[in-house]
């Protein structure tokens, strides 16, 4: 499961660290990956890098267990271990008193607060134990020694919140904990050469040369995983030799642990094992069964009309039976699934998008008539006029509107859900055929190009539409169903795939299909519970309120989306110019998926959905986000 970097601080560690890594984030952010699933620390120490990338999925360990009972505590009992904090004096008395203590004998959160104070009150900040692992280190003698701070504890607290943090040794941590497409970042006790003699991890356990060799065999063991290692060490001969073939960057440091002044300079080597990203997944188009070109082309706004030789090339390698087409929009997507013989559930927020997966998807045999449909055209009684009083000289013809008028009653009449559906899409698609570039943000015909469409008239165009339709209906041999609604709150059990491809947020354009369709979704709803803007010059009505409407609110959304289907196969349709970003979808992804693949696929756009349309900038990549 992949997870984006956040390349900002988003905590602090909450101790000072013998060869912490503050100091060398400018160089390490960099090197970070640019997505992971897991972030794997086996020798936490400070945990710089960590609180830096504050990752979505972590495990810090440690062999140190009074360290990782201080995180432990930190992350689920911050406030008690505040409230022991506050009770501590900067004294040379009390330090030596709290240090005399045996943490393992106190409550842990007291014994995290212990740790804390004594980390900020003591010398350098140094943790030394004796044989025995009895804290030894001198009291510091600094005046103001801040080891009450809120900030930084609380929000390492939330850091930490969500991270398994774990005792133990760090080749055991990584054997049951490391797979494929984690980042692992080691920092283990540096090597001994002599200009750090006095740079030491100090703990009771001892780090060697033969220990160093075995960490470098784990190194190549992750690399054949499928993990991306950063490993820091000294600039030490044997470094190079163990790490000979990866590449590696010597940076400057300061020490601030050595008693010797002229000692405070050092070099680290940083060794960068990038990981070997393995596509399982291939795009090479497969042909689509007669049936999926029976469906009415239409010219939606985000069709992925042109797409679905490469959507079925991704889907077809998994094995299932049912999918959820989450956000159906023309619906030819889920047509397409339903052709190739899968059991389909059709969703959308939009009433006409549910007319056309009703009338197609989930419609097995009904037809309607051409004799019938020509009778929707005659008035049997007075229709309400309404089309014609409220959206006059806008968008058509009196007579025409009047025709729509006569069409509505006449619909709204039918009994039978799947006639009423085929003759409700037959009048969406004919208003849609005739009006220019087919939206409605504009009034007047200011587009007309002269297209043939444009010249029938508004009944050919409805009984041309009753006929497509008509022919792609077919029985596929499954239950479909097409549903009306929010993708949050449908309901479906366990679907093997789920098909998405939601409104796409971006700083360039606007995603409110509503803005564009406005009349025609009046139509399927017939106006109900909508409110019209009477002072708009297009009358259009106030559009749903839905997430996708601002970055952070897609981004919340689709975690939500992506943990409620988490049992299930996820394809994802979405554009390179939107928000958020690819990496950032990635890391939503692989907080709830183990794999997560990405395809990109050269689009253009049927016609500009940015300010300009004349512009390149429908001209993008289409992402197929895949996360099995």
């Amino acid at each position: 499961m992949e997870q984006a970097v956040e390349k900002t601080i988003q905590a602090k560690p909450v101790l000072k660290w013998a060869g912490g890594k503050t100091q060398m984030l400018n160089v390490l952010m960099p090197k970070v990956p640019a997505s992971y699933r897991k972030y794997i620390e086996p020798f936490v120490g400070g945990g710089a890098l960590f609180f830096a990338l504050n990752p979505a999925q972590a495990i810090l360990s440690d062999s140190n267990p009074e360290l990782i009972n201080m995180y432990r505590e930190v992350a689920v009992h911050a406030d008690e271990v505040m409230g022991y904090l506050l009770q501590y004096k900067n004294t040379k008395e009390d330090f030596y008193a709290v240090r005399a203590q045996d943490w393992i004998s106190l409550p842990k959160a007291q014994a995290a607060a212990r740790m804390i104070y004594l980390n900020k009150t003591c010398f350098n900040g140094l943790y030394r134990v004796n044989q025995k692992g009895q804290f030894n280190v001198p009291y510091g003698k600094y005046k103001t020694p801040n080891y009450c701070d809120e900030e930084i504890l609380y929000s390492a607290s939330r850091a930490l919140r969500d991270a398994r943090i774990v005792c133990g040794d760090y080749l055991d941590v990584l054997k049951e904990y490391a797979g494929p497409g984690d980042f692992i970042f080691l920092d283990p006790p540096y090597l001994p050469v002599s200009e750090y003699a006095d740079f030491k991890r100090y703990t009771k356990e001892q780090f060697d040369e033969e220990d160093h060799v075995e960490l470098a065999k784990e190194v190549a063991r992750l690399k054949e995983l499928g993990c991306h290692v950063i490993l820091t060490n000294s600039n030490n001969p044997l470094v190079h030799e163990l790490y000979a073939p990866y590449k590696k960057e010597i940076v400057q440091t300061k020490r601030y642990i050595s008693c010797n002044g002229s000692r405070r300079k050092g070099e680290d080597v940083i060794v960068t094992v990038a990981q070997e990203k393995k596509t399982t997944l291939n795009i090479v188009p497969k042909p689509l069964p007669e049936q999926v070109s029976k469906y009415p082309p239409t010219r939606f706004m985000g069709s992925k009309n042109k797409l679905l030789e490469q959507i079925w090339a991704v889907a077809s390698q998994f094995s299932f039976d049912t999918v959820v087409d989450l956000f159906s929009g023309s619906g030819v997507v889920g047509y397409m699934f339903k052709a190739q013989g899968k059991s389909v559930v059709s969703n959308d927020y939009m009433a006409m998008s549910a007319a056309f997966s009703k009338a197609m998807i989930e419609n097995n045999q009904v037809v309607l008539p051409l004799e019938e449909a020509k009778a929707l055209l005659a008035a049997e009684r007075e229709p309400d006029h309404f089309v014609a009083e409220t959206f006059r000289g806008l968008y058509y013809s009196d007579s025409e509107n009047d025709q729509i008028d006569v069409l509505r009653m006449n619909i709204a009449a039918i009994k039978d859900p799947y006639k009423h559906a085929i003759a409700m899409s037959a009048l969406i698609r004919a208003c849609i055929k005739k009006r220019p570039r087919g939206i409605f943000t504009y009034t007047g015909a200011r587009y007309n190009d002269g297209r043939k469409d444009l010249q029938k008239t508004l009944e050919q165009q409805f009984l041309e539409a009753v006929a497509a339709i008509n022919k792609a209906v077919f029985d596929n041999g499954k239950e479909n169903r097409s549903r009306h609604g929010d993708a949050m709150e449908l309901r479906a059990e366990s679907p093997d795939l789920v098909y998405l491809d939601p409104p796409y947020y971006s700083p360039l354009s606007d995603n409110e299909y509503v803005r564009r369709y406005h009349f025609v979704e009046g139509l399927a709803r017939d106006w109900k519970g909508v409110e019209i803007q009477q002072h708009t010059q297009t009358k259009k009505f106030k559009s749903y309120p839905t997430p996708f409407s601002t970055r952070n609110g897609a981004a919340d959304a689709f975690d939500r989306l992506f943990k409620k289907f988490a049992g299930s196969i996820l394809i994802v349709s979405y554009s390179s110019n939107s928000q958020p970003t690819q990496d950032e979808m990635i890391a939503l992804l692989a907080k709830h998926k183990e794999h997560v693949e990405v395809i990109p696929i050269d689009y253009t756009y049927s016609f500009g959905n940015q300010k300009e349309a004349k512009t390149n900038r429908n001209r993008v990549q289409e992402f197929l986000f895949v996360a099995y």
